[in-house]
This record gives C-alpha cells, structure tokens and sequence, in this order.
C-alpha cells in the first residue's frame, strides 16, 4: 500500500486556497466577473499571482486572535491603573482624535470595498489576498475604536467619530479620499489603496503616529500599532505584488498604471498633509518632523528605492512629485495654520507651540520657519495675551478635488497662494495646486459632483443657516473644540495632576 506523500506548506497553502476554485460551466467567465474589463487593464494568466498572505484561513484566525489578547490584556491594564493620567500631556490626544475621526473610517471602508473585490477579481489568488485584508481593515477598526474609547470616558472629542466622518469639514478630505477609490475600478482601487497609499505613505501614516504614541506615553495606541505593523507589511506586499503582477501580464497596462500612480500619489499626499500638521504641531513629546519623516520614508525610499527598481517596467516617479519635494519645508506649518484658525469646528483643539516649541521648529527648518512661520506665531502670541484669540469665522475656498481649504503656496514663492482653476460646461473650479488640476482635467464628471463642506453649508444642507446649527449637526459637545487652554481637558489635565485650578 502506497504512503501518502506529506505536501509542502506551499502546496498545502496553495490546496485549501486556489484549489478550492472552479471553472465556470454554466455562466459565461464575462457575467460571472463584470468588472474587471472596462478599465483596460489585461490580464492573461491570473495563476501568476504571486500571494503576500501565505496563511490559511485558519492559520490567520488563530494568529490573529494571539495578538488581539496581548492587545485587549493592554488596554485592560492601562484603564486599570488609570494609564490615560501617564501620557505626556492631554493636548496629546488631539492627535489621536484626529485619527480615530479621519483614519480609522477609512479602514472600515476599506474592509467593506476588499469584500466586493474578494467576490469580482477573476483569480483565486487575489480574492484571497483582498478576503484576507479585508479581515484585517475590520480589524483595525475594531481595535483602534476600542483602544482609543479607553480616553473617551475622560476626554473630549472621542465620541461621534462616524458621524463626524460623513458631515465635518476637514474630515471631508479622508472621506472622498476613500470614496474616490472605491467608486473607481477594481484595478484602480488596487492602485489607490494597496500600491500608492498602503506601500508609498503608510510610513508617513503609521510609523509617526505610533511613535508618536510611544513617546507620549500612549501604551494602548502605541500596543495596537505594534499589531497592525505585520498587518500593514502584508498590505504593502500586496501593492508591490499587485503593481508588478499587472506590469508583466501585458504592456498596454503600462500607460494606465502610470496615470493611476500620478493621480494616486497626489492624492494621497494631500491627505497625510493632517500627519504632517500632527507631527509638527501635535505631539508634546516629539518624534521627528514632518520634513525629516518626509526625506526618510518617501525621497530616500520610494523615489531613490522603489522607483529605481520600477524603471524596469517602463514606469516613472509620480507626476508633481517635485512639487511636494519642495513643499516639506511649508508643508506641515500651512496646514496646522489653518487648523489653528478654525478649530472653533472641529473635533479638537488647537493652541500656539510655546517658545521651547518654536525653538524646535526653527531648528528642523532653519531656512524657513524663522523666516515665514516664527513671526506669524508671535504675532497669534501677542494677541492672546491680549485676550483676543481668534478665530477664522469666515467659510474658506476649498479645493474641488483634494477638499483642503487653498492653503498652500507657491511652489518659489512661499508667500503666494497658489490659485488654479478650469472651465467645464460653463462652469469654473478651482484647485490648490498643479496636481489636484491635472486630476480634474482626467475625470471632470467625477469631480464636479464633490460634496464640498463649504457649498454646502451655503445651501443650508447643514442643519441650518447658523454657525450653532452647523456645529450641532456635526455632532460636537462642549470642551470638543477651541483652544486647548482653559478647555475642559487642559482644566480636568491640570487638576487631576496638581489639584490646583487650570489658568488660561
């Protein structure tokens, strides 16, 4: 009697998934996948997937479930021991609200838009991948929205998030973000999330967030992204593998793949430019700046790395790239700028970096803060001394594709305004730079249909014609939003560590 040969862990691997697919005998291959043909994109032998997830599902459940124990055993402790008192200061975890409010729904949407993919590619081999990080993207939610509703109970701003998601202003630039992706093809969407955001920024996403955390004292959140990290490695082995697979199955996918990258790349940067306002502005304990964090993850990475090893393909670094290259200097310091000036509504607070701050800042940018940025800062100092903090009241012009108020310069002439701006059908939009143009003039008909928070709010869609009815409809409570000093946090903050009352 012939002994069963014991199969490899590959082919093992490869049994309880690819093998459990089947060729379709009653429905044409056409009808049973309808998406995967209308963007151009050829596919010739999909068995050349080469797959980033090389676990079973079982195997998955089971690793996965080790490391949510280890995580929740964390957050156990830390609500225990009242951990949230040990971080470094509680104007901290206004960074943290900003991404439990704007990264953390976009994950869930990405888990529900790699469900549909892991029924709509032709392969077995990236359904499974798009099955497997659609779990993932679950996980993720789950786990940011339970690690960080621990600071709930004791701050403000933690509360509403998904609402605030689908109706704030700033977080309208996460949200159509993710709903440009997903209301684009299969192919594209694998570009958009997998390649340009998960493997191009997930760097600039995670690694400074959860640094920041640990320098910070966020045990919990930093816990959590140590978790996510093998997750977010997959997801980037994804991206890599779904970009070279398509690049090989046929050259005519060359040209398509290009303009996603282009398009993708600008995209996604003007979204991480709310990272590069926390990294400079948000942490107490720094990590390192956005301009450092930029040269490190993506300059010497991505366009001296991965864009070297590209050249092979026939692809290019990302049209515009230039432009964010010299943007890092301005980067971080126009976006903050404007979170400052309308924190009034938003779902945190804000406040002017103290001297020690200024004097950091001056030293990662001594060619330019000092210049353009330092004296602006004195300026907002002088005039809360004063007792007339200010705010910006009015609604400021946005940008038809990214959805960032115009608020970056020039790329030679940081104290210009950059105003751009195209005709369709009569009609006349307007950008805040090069690349948010070039990508309107791709898919007009896409665009024009922008919710923009602005319009609006003009048209009364936002819970009335008042600045309380806005900020109601939004979902916000008092203490949410403001200044940090003299809120609720800084006042409970400075109390529970000194027993003495909070000064503004």
């Amino acid at each position: 009697m012939a002994v069963a040969k014991k199969m490899s862990m590959k082919q093992r691997y490869a049994a309880l998934t690819r093998d459990l697919d089947w060729a379709p005998s009653y429905v044409d291959e056409d009808v049973l996948f309808p998406h995967t043909r209308f963007e151009g994109i050829k596919v010739h032998d999909w068995s050349k997937w080469e797959d980033p997830f090389r676990l079973t599902v079982d195997a998955y459940y089971k690793y996965q479930a080790e490391k949510d124990k280890r995580l929740y055993a964390v957050i156990d402790s830390f609500a225990q021991s009242q951990g949230h008192l040990s971080v470094s200061d509680a104007k901290y975890l206004n960074s943290m609200k900003l991404f439990l409010q704007g990264v953390t729904p976009i994950e869930y949407a990405a888990n529900r838009h790699f469900s549909y993919l892991a029924r709509h590619y032709n392969g077995p081999g990236p359904r499974f991948a798009a099955l497997c990080q659609s779990v993932d993207e679950l996980r993720h939610t789950q786990t940011e929205a339970h690690t960080l509703s621990a600071y709930n109970r004791y701050y403000s701003g933690f509360h509403s998030w998904p609402k605030q998601f689908d109706r704030v202003w700033y977080l309208s630039v996460p949200k159509s973000f993710i709903e440009d992706a997903m209301s684009a093809g299969p192919f594209e969407f694998l570009i958009a999330v997998s390649f340009s955001f998960e493997y191009l920024l997930t760097n600039l996403l995670f690694v400074p967030f959860m640094s920041g955390a640990s320098f910070n004292g966020d045990v919990p959140t930093m816990t959590f992204g140590f978790s996510a990290q093998s997750d977010e490695s997959r997801h980037m082995t994804l991206g890599l593998e779904a970009i070279k697979f398509l690049l090989e199955q046929d050259e005519g996918n060359v040209p398509i793949i290009q303009e996603w990258i282009d398009k993708w790349f600008w995209r996604g940067y003007r979204l991480v430019s709310l990272i590069a306002a926390m990294l400079d502005y948000m942490l107490p304990k720094k990590v390192m700046s956005w301009k450092e964090s930029f040269e490190l993850y993506f300059e010497e990475q991505m366009l001296e790395g991965l864009f070297k090893d590209l050249e092979f393909y026939g692809i290019r670094p990302p049209r515009h790239v230039e432009q964010a290259v010299a943007e890092k200097e301005h980067y971080a310091h126009q976006a903050y700028w404007t979170l400052y000036n309308f924190s009034y509504a938003a779902g945190f607070t804000t406040t002017i970096p103290d001297q020690e701050h200024l004097d950091w800042l001056s030293a990662q940018y001594p060619d330019t803060f000092d210049k353009y940025y330092r004296p602006r800062w004195d300026k907002a100092a002088r005039i809360a001394e004063d007792g007339g903090r200010f705010f910006n009241t009015g609604l400021p012009q946005l940008c038809q594709v990214c959805q960032l108020p115009m608020l970056f310069t020039e790329k030679d002439a940081p104290d210009t305004l950059v105003q751009r701006s195209a005709v369709h059908e009569g009609e006349r939009y307007h950008f805040c730079s090069d690349g948010c143009e070039w990508i309107f003039g791709r898919e007009p008909e896409k665009y024009v249909q922008a919710w923009l928070p602005v319009h609006q709010v003009l048209q009364g869609n936002c819970g009335g014609p008042t600045l309380p009815e806005v900020l109601d409809w939004y979902g916000f409570q008092d203490g949410d939003s403001g200044e940090y000093l003299g809120s609720a946090d800084h006042t409970n903050w400075v109390q529970w560590h000194t027993n003495e009352p909070a000064r503004s």
